[in-house]
């Protein structure tokens, strides 16, 4: 059976999208939830289960093989399930998506660094500062041209629920708990998305987490 190990379900957003990607692909796992930063962190992430990874999460197990970061994980599921559960049909759909996936990896770093997740919380709405403001204009463009190109009649932004929305799913949840300004036509696919099935069970759980990081709770001044 594969083996995932993941953060917090409240702070941990490259562990929710790892989760979501074991969730989509239908495959039996086993879930191990690790603490971020508590008294034992240091000791653990040195543990053999961690060190192909540098000690970060999520990292999964596959028998002997490993994988570690969120969208390597998406590609690995993606393969063992024969490349039909997480990306658009189409060539021009699947490029695309795969092009907003590697985006989200990579970038929108002062949305990631200035707002980080933290589902139980919801602060009062502030003007994000400018750098935030950008990146915020330019998940709007990508999103409104992959709805308006690939959505369909579908709720997500190539329809069905896929990788492309897994890798947008911890900003989803960032833009209720900062109340970030979005476009209007982005409102729905916010809810679609926090009301799918699988993001309501990790809200759920991270509802239920007795564990707090005081740096994680209050909002960047």
């Amino acid at each position: 059976m594969l083996k995932l190990i993941i953060g917090n379900k409240a702070y941990s957003s490259w562990s929710l999208r790892g989760w979501l990607a074991c969730k989509q692909s239908g495959l039996p796992f086993e879930e191990v939830v690790v603490p971020l930063y508590d008294d034992d962190w240091d000791k653990r992430r040195q543990g053999d289960e961690f060190a192909p990874s540098s000690g970060k999460v999520p990292i999964l197990w596959d028998g002997d093989i490993v994988v570690w970061d969120s969208l390597a994980i998406v590609e690995f599921l993606d393969d063992r399930t024969g490349g039909e559960k997480f990306w658009p049909h189409g060539d021009a759909a699947r490029a695309m998506a795969r092009s907003m996936a590697a985006e989200m990896h990579s970038g929108f770093q002062a949305l990631r660094s200035k707002h980080g997740m933290n589902i139980r919380q919801v602060h009062q709405p502030k003007r994000p500062d400018d750098d935030v403001l950008e990146e915020l204009s330019r998940l709007m463009e990508i999103w409104a041209q992959a709805r308006a190109r690939f959505g369909g009649d579908g709720q997500f932004l190539f329809g069905d629920f896929g990788a492309a929305d897994i890798m947008f799913a911890p900003v989803c949840t960032r833009i209720v708990t900062y109340q970030l300004p979005v476009a209007r036509f982005a409102v729905p696919y916010v809810e679609a998305v926090l009301n799918h099935s699988f993001m309501q069970d990790w809200i759920a759980a991270a509802q239920e987490e007795e564990w707090v990081i005081e740096k994680f709770e209050q909002p960047e001044a």
